[in-house]
């Protein structure tokens, strides 16, 4: 198994301006095949890593910098190409490859070799060839048995380093059970970020004061002379404030996919081009604060890590069918009950979408699980469970213990 494990690093000015260093050379060198890339046919990962020898004969930076940083910096431009060609294969319109500007590229990556991690009088360091050692906060230990593969060092917008230790354990994933017995669609939304066939809707996350301290720096941010002293200070509070977000939008979107990665053999999803939703007029910046992408992403890795069937099923219609009889009806985005014409079923609208979606993910899967409709099973009554539940207690149907039964 792979995990990442996320920690503050603490340079000294000396280091700090060495790591900055590195990290713009590496992005002259991504730069560097990139326009190589645009201009010459038939080239791979590896044929141009292959180049980087010669390349240090005449670019004297590039010594200073370790053989193994400047073939990841190759193998990620060829892996963002790959990334790219797969979306237009699935029919996303995408457009090319840009040039990276001081600022958009901000890490670079050690494999295999050229770090250690050191124990010094009981302070943790890690090593990095051609760096030196760099003061880390390790807060929390590896697993016995892990080994380090990777290293990646990066920049935040607000200035702190932070250090990304890719490690590999010799235990393979739970084997997913081939009749899935606990099985749940989810259907994400705004007003309620997830709905799912368990009766469970789960609130989104109230960010506004977040947003609000947003925008408030932002506009402080605007009134300063770009490029000023005072400019880059409020800069760096703007940054702070966007982590903020950030943190604690992904803390809740952590628990909530641990959740359901843990509590259930079957997960079904719609299919989501997150990107593309974003990008439609109207209400994008909620639906881009709602991280859905981010969320199916999360939710994907940990199913596979709990041995749990993950599934994506194709979004179209599952608001509009009939979870009971399957016949489907046009109802404008206001309408919140689902009231089929057909056969009487009513239900809340995500409610009977969640359950399309589980019935898609079933069929699409075909585990040995006998499919049930809504009717016949009897729909559960739905519980709406607060984003701040999630967030205190790690699962939106956990209560908190009461006082003193710690």
């Amino acid at each position: 198994m792979n995990y990442n494990y996320r920690y503050r690093l603490r340079p000294s000015d000396a280091l700090e301006e060495q790591l900055a260093w590195t990290v713009d050379t590496c992005r002259q060198v991504y730069n560097h095949f990139l326009h190589r890339l645009n201009r010459t046919d038939d080239t791979s990962a590896y044929s141009e890593q292959k180049l980087l020898p010669s390349l240090k004969k005449w670019w004297n930076d590039l010594k200073q910098v370790h053989s193994k940083v400047l073939q990841k910096v190759v193998q990620r431009l060829y892996d963002n190409l790959s990334t790219l060609r797969g979306r237009k294969d699935n029919g996303y319109r995408v457009g090319t490859l840009n040039w990276k500007a001081p600022g958009e590229y901000r890490s670079f990556t050690y494999s295999q070799s050229g770090f250690k991690l050191k124990n010094t009088s009981g302070r943790t360091r890690l090593w990095l060839s051609k760096l030196g050692e760099i003061p880390i906060t390790f807060h929390r230990d590896l697993p016995d048995d892990a080994e380090i593969k990777t290293v990646t060092v990066k920049q935040e917008p607000t200035g702190k380093w932070y250090a990304v230790l890719g490690v590999e354990t010799p235990d393979d994933p739970p084997a997913k059970p081939e009749k899935p017995e606990r099985c749940v669609g989810i259907d994400v939304g705004i007003l309620k970020y997830a709905h799912d066939t368990d009766g469970t809707a789960v609130e989104s996350l109230d960010l506004s004061d977040e947003r609000e301290r947003l925008e408030r720096a932002q506009r402080d941010l605007s009134r300063k002379e770009h490029g000023s002293a005072n400019w880059e200070k409020q800069r760096k509070v703007v940054a702070e404030r966007h982590a903020d977000l950030k943190r604690k939008r992904r803390d809740f979107l952590h628990k909530l996919s641990n959740y359901y990665a843990r509590e259930y053999d079957l997960v079904a999803v719609e299919d989501l081009d997150a990107k593309g939703l974003v990008e439609l007029p109207g209400n994008s910046r909620n639906r881009a604060g709602a991280a859905w992408g981010t969320f199916l992403r999360m939710l994907e890795y940990k199913c596979e890590r709990e041995g749990t069937h993950f599934v994506a099923v194709n979004p179209r219609g599952t608001t509009k069918e009939c979870a009971s009889c399957g016949v489907s009806t046009d109802k404008p985005l206001w309408v919140r009950e689902h009231s089929c014409p057909a056969c009487g079923f009513e239900a809340d609208r995500d409610a009977n979408a969640a359950w399309n979606i589980l019935s898609r993910g079933i069929k699409q899967l075909g585990v040995g699980r006998s499919e049930s409709t809504p009717v016949e099973t009897a729909l559960p009554v739905d519980t709406s469970v607060s984003a701040k539940r999630v967030v205190e207690t790690g699962s939106p149907t956990l209560k908190r213990e009461p006082k003193g039964e710690r």
